[in-house]
């Protein structure tokens, strides 16, 4: 099945992405129709996020969400396969002077690249410029572990670490000048996170982007990836290198990141990654929302 899977994107891939968009935004409502299980989940999650909104509002955000991860699913069969020269067309880095200035200056550099559905085509953003480091989980199904791996090594000179190698591995390749994908974002573990405020729930969070950017002395840079209306294309959004940070209090920090997200989220909320199961870990005794 994954086969099949993998023959049709790659058929979809030579359409213009006006047209692509459109059948990726198609392919997600079906997805809203039938994949009741995540659609569950994103309505938990927007029910918690945003209680300001009624019923009626967070269905049309949810539908929203889910046309948007529909072409983001389709879509990157133009990361696996599409020309670079294609790819620059379609893939802007604003900005990107800031990570070149930090590279110079010999600073090591933590990409804070948070779950938006761009994400992959962020990533091949900053891969066609910068030889780069970044996290990959491999994946059950072997061949859909393969394809997403040929997309993370084509350009450049790339760097993949497994989740669980030691920050040791990871302090170097940025010492030497590696640009680190960071995605802090997501509820994979219970061991070394914190609680603290997203959307004013109390998130379970990681603490690795302080953690790292202290061993390593890295700049923090903002490096979201926003999806362009109308099959224009994406846009990743490199940002100024945050002042103080980290500081001797590692929760504040976290808070503080769980904020710079949430302000983001707060500008494109149809893009963030609502299919996971961000509280799924609760502060004990409290009741699980999914």
């Amino acid at each position: 099945m994954s086969r099949i899977v993998i023959a049709i994107m790659w058929l979809l891939h030579w359409l213009p992405l006006p047209v692509l968009a459109a059948v990726g935004r198609g392919f997600g409502r079906l997805l809203y129709v039938f994949v009741r299980r995540r659609r569950h989940i994103v309505a938990v999650n927007l029910r918690l996020c945003f209680p300001e909104l009624d019923d009626a509002a967070r269905r049309r955000l949810a539908r929203a969400h889910f046309a948007a991860l529909g072409r983001s699913l389709l879509e990157r069969g133009l990361v696996w396969w599409a020309s670079e020269e294609r790819l620059r067309r379609l893939i802007r880095v604003d900005n990107e002077d800031v990570i070149r200035r930090l590279k110079d200056a010999g600073r090591p550099i933590i990409l804070l690249a948070p779950h938006f559905v761009g994400l992959d085509a962020g990533g091949a953003g900053i891969a066609m410029r910068f030889d780069s480091l970044s996290m990959y989980a491999r994946q059950s199904d072997a061949v859909i572990d393969h394809w997403l791996l040929h997309g993370r090594e084509r350009f450049g000179d790339q760097m993949l670490l497994a989740r669980d190698d030691g920050p040791r591995k990871t302090v170097r390749a940025m010492k030497s000048g590696r640009p680190f994908y960071y995605l802090p974002d997501m509820n994979f573990r219970t061991k070394d996170v914190v609680f603290v405020p997203f959307f004013g729930v109390p998130t379970a969070t990681i603490t690795g982007l302080a953690r790292l950017a202290r061993l390593a002395g890295a700049a923090v840079v903002p490096c979201p990836t926003r999806m362009l209306p109308g099959g224009q294309g994406y846009v990743v959004e490199v940002g100024e290198p945050w002042e103080n940070f980290p500081t001797d209090d590692v929760e504040a920090d976290i808070a503080r990141m769980n904020r710079e997200i949430e302000a983001v989220v707060r500008t494109m909320p149809e893009q963030y990654y609502w299919v996971h199961r961000r509280f799924k870990t609760r502060p004990a005794g409290e009741k699980k929302p999914y």
